[in-house]
C-alpha cells in the first residue's frame, strides 16, 4: 500500500517515483557515495597542483563514507532521519576543504527536509539548492569555476527536470546540467585551463550524482569495490595504544536521543553526566541530541538519556580491552630523540620558570582544569616529539595526503583537560576543518590558530605566554605566523607545467607557500639555493625538518656545509629529524 502511494508503474512494469522516502533516499545517496570512492583516484589525479597531496578525492570520499556507515547502521523511518544522519555524519567525518564543504552541503539538505516523511521531486530539487547555498556560505571566498558552481547548477537542472514530476527525470537533468558546468570549469580558472582538467571537487560531486541516478535507474545500489582507505596497521596500533595507556574511563559510550518534546534543553542532561566520565560531547540539534562520553557508567548515562527520550544507534565499546590487545602486538621500536637549538633551550626554561612560579593544584576528586591547552596538527614521529616538547598537550596525526577528519581534531580537544584549546591546522586544506570542530565542541572555548604549516606553529608556541590572558594570546599567536618564513622540499609526481615552468615527473620542487619556486633533479641544490634567498641581515636561525626518506649520512653533510657557509654570519643552523613523509625538508627561518 506504502508503495502505491509513493511510485506509479509505467508501461513496462518500471517503478515511476512520485515521492521521495527516507529508505529509497539513503540508498541514493549510498550508491552515490560509493560511486565517488570506486573513482576516488581519478578525482585525486585532477588536482592541478605536481606535488604528493592531490587528495581531493580521497578526502571526498571518505567524507561520503563515514556518511554510508551512518545510514547502513540506521533505522529510517522519514526522509528527515536520513537526511539528519548525513548531516551528522558527514560533519564529523569531513577531511579537507572538499570533504567540508561536502558536509556542509548535505546539512543545507537536511535543513530543507527537516520534519518531512516524504518529498515530491520538486520539494528534492529545492533541497539540492538549499544545499549548494550552504556550500557557498561555508566558503569564505567563494570561488566559481568550483564544486561550488557545478552543486549549484546542477540544483538548477533538478528544478528545472522536477517539473515533470518524475524523480528520475529531475535526476537526469541534474546529472546533465551539472556535467556541462564540469566541463566549462576548465576555461573558468586559469590554472584548470593550463592543465587541460575540470575541478577535482566538481568531478567528485558528479560522481555522487551520477551514481545516485544509477540506483533510481536500475533499483540497484552501486557496490565500493574496494575496502576504505586505512592508515598503516602499525601507525593505527600505536597511535591507539599511546592514546589509551592511561585509561580511567573504560567504556566509550555513543548513541542519539530522539526527543520526546522538539526543543526540550539539555543542559540538565550534559550537567548530570559530567562528572560521570570524560571526552563528553552534547550537541543539541533540535528534535535530537548527539551524545559521546567515556564512562564507567554508562547505565547511568543511558537512565539519564531516556528522560530525554529515545535512544537509538546506541554504542558501547570497552576501551581498556581494545587497548590490552594492542599492546600485546608488537611494538615500533623507539627513535632517537629530536636534538634541541639553543632557541628551543630558552623557550622551555623560560616555561619551567613560570611553571615553577605556579601555585601547585590541590589534589581533589574533581579534575581541575589548566588554563590553556594545545592541540597540533602533524606528521611525523619527529615532529610529534618536537611539538610535545613545546607543550603541545594532543598531536592529531595527518598533512598533505592524510587530512584528519573534523571528528579526529574533535576527539583531539575534548581529551585535553584545559578550560580553552588552541588549535593548529598547519596546512590550508585543514583549516576549515578545525573550525567546523568549533561547533561541536561545547564545554570549553576552541580557537583555531590558523597556522598552514610546522614552522608556524613552532612560533606561535614559542610566543605564548601562560600568564596572559585568551584574547592576549590569540593575537600573539596569529602575529607570529609571520615571523617565520617557511618552505618546503617535495617531488613531481606528474608532467605537467605551472606558470610557464615545465615540470617532470621526479623533478625535486622547492615551494614557499603554495609557490614552486625551484626545479632540479639535484635535491642538496634546491636546499641550499632556498635557504641562500631567504636569509638576510635580521635572520638568527634556520632550522631544517628533514624527512623519513633523508638517509642520516645526507644530514650530516648538509648541516656541516651550512652550518660552515653562514657561520661568520652567526645565523645558527640545526638539522631536527622531523620524520615526514613526501616532503624531503620543511624549512624555517627565522
Amino acid at each position: 500500500m506504502l508503495k502505491a502511494k509513493l511510485c506509479l508503474a509505467d508501461k513496462k512494469g518500471v517503478l515511476v517515483i512520485k515521492k521521495l522516502d527516507g529508505n529509497k533516499f539513503a540508498k541514493m545517496i549510498i550508491s552515490g557515495a560509493n560511486n565517488l570512492y570506486n573513482n576516488k583516484q581519478t578525482v585525486d589525479d585532477l588536482n592541478v597542483f605536481p606535488v604528493p597531496d592531490g587528495d581531493t578525492g580521497t578526502n571526498m570520499s571518505l567524507t561520503a563514507m563515514a556518511m554510508v556507515d551512518g545510514l547502513k547502521s540506521a533505522d529510517i523511518k522519514s526522509i528527515s532521519k536520513a537526511a539528519d544522519i548525513m548531516a551528522y555524519a558527514t560533519l564529523r567525518g569531513a577531511r579537507g576543504n572538499s570533504g567540508v564543504i561536502l558536509s556542509q552541503f548535505f546539512r543545507g539538505i537536511s535543513k530543507n527536509l527537516k520534519g518531512k516523511e516524504s518529498v515530491t521531486p520538486a520539494e528534492f530539487a529545492d533541497a539540492l539548492e538549499e544545499g549548494s547555498k550552504a556550500a557557498y556560505k561555508a566558503v569564505m571566498k567563494p570561488t566559481e569555476g568550483t564544486i561550488l558552481t557545478v552543486s549549484r547548477e546542477a540544483a538548477l537542472g533538478a528544478i528545472e527536470g522536477a517539473k515533470s514530476g518524475e524523480l528520475e527525470t529531475a535526476m537526469l537533468e541534474c546529472v546533465t546540467r551539472g556535467n556541462e558546468a564540469l566541463l566549462k570549469t576548465t576555461q573558468m580558472l586559469p590554472a584548470l585551463q593550463e592543465a587541460g582538467v575540470v575541478d577535482a571537487g566538481g568531478q567528485g560531486w558528479m560522481f555522487v550524482l551520477e551514481g545516485a541516478l544509477s540506483f533510481l535507474k536500475t533499483g540497484k545500489v552501486i557496490k565500493s569495490k574496494a575496502p576504505k582507505v586505512q592508515p598503516p596497521k602499525k601507525q593505527v596500533e600505536n597511535a591507539q595504544a599511546k592514546v589509551t595507556g592511561n585509561i580511567k574511563f573504560k567504556y566509550c559510550t555513543e548513541f542519539i536521543i530522539e526527543k520526546k518534546r522538539k526543543g526540550t534543553k539539555v543542559d540538565n542532561f550534559r550537567e548530570a553526566i559530567k562528572p560521570k566520565g570524560n571526552c563528553m560531547l552534547v550537541i543539541d540539534d533540535d528534535d535530537v541530541v548527539k551524545v559521546h562520553i567515556h564512562t564507567n557508567h554508562p547505565g547511568f548515562v543511558l537512565e539519564e538519556a531516556i528522560k530525554l527520550g529515545e535512544i537509538i544507534n546506541l554504542k558501547v565499546d570497552n576501551m581498556k580491552r581494545q587497548h590490552h590487545s594492542l599492546i600485546n602486538k608488537d611494538k615500533k621500536e623507539d627513535e632517537p630523540q629530536p636534538q634541541v637549538t639553543v632557541k628551543e633551550k630558552k623557550t622551555a626554561v623560560k616555561k619551567e620558570a613560570v611553571k615553577k612560579e605556579e601555585p601547585k593544584k590541590r589534589l581533589s576528586k574533581k579534575e581541575e582544569l589548566k588554563e590553556f591547552g594545545f592541540v597540533s596538527v602533524c606528521a611525523g614521529r619527529g615532529m610529534a616529539d618536537i611539538l610535545t616538547n613545546l607543550g603541545v598537550d594532543k598531536v592529531v596525526e595527518g598533512g598533505q595526503s592524510m587530512n584528519p577528519s573534523t571528528h579526529d581534531i574533535v576527539k583531539a580537544i575534548t581529551r585535553v583537560k584545559a578550560k580553552t584549546v588552541f588549535v593548529f591546522p598547519n596546512n590550508k586544506n585543514i583549516i576549515m576543518a578545525a573550525n567546523q570542530a568549533i561547533d561541536l565542541i561545547g564545554n570549553k572555548k576552541v580557537i583555531v590558530i590558523p597556522s598552514v604549516n610546522i614552522p608556524q606553529c613552532i612560533r606561535a608556541l614559542m610566543d605564548f605566554n601562560p600568564n596572559k590572558d585568551t584574547e592576549y594570546n590569540e593575537k600573539r599567536m596569529t602575529k607570529a605566523l609571520a615571523k617565520v618564513k617557511a618552505g618546503q622540499i617535495t617531488y613531481a609526481v606528474r608532467n605537467t607545467e605551472i606558470d610557464g615552468k615545465a615540470i617532470k615527473k621526479g623533478d625535486i620542487l622547492g615551494l614557499f607557500g603554495s609557490d614552486i619556486e625551484y626545479i632540479s633533479r639535484d635535491l642538496d641544490d634546491v636546499l641550499v639555493e632556498m635557504i641562500a634567498d631567504s636569509v638576510d641581515e635580521d635572520t638568527e636561525y634556520v632550522t631544517v625538518y628533514y624527512g623519513k626518506d633523508v638517509k642520516r649520512q645526507t644530514v650530516q653533510r648538509m648541516e656541516k656545509l651550512l652550518s660552515d657557509k653562514y657561520a661568520d654570519d652567526e645565523i645558527e643552523v640545526s638539522f631536527k629529524r622531523g620524520g615526514q613523509p613526501l616532503y624531503y625538508y620543511i624549512i624555517s627561518v627565522e
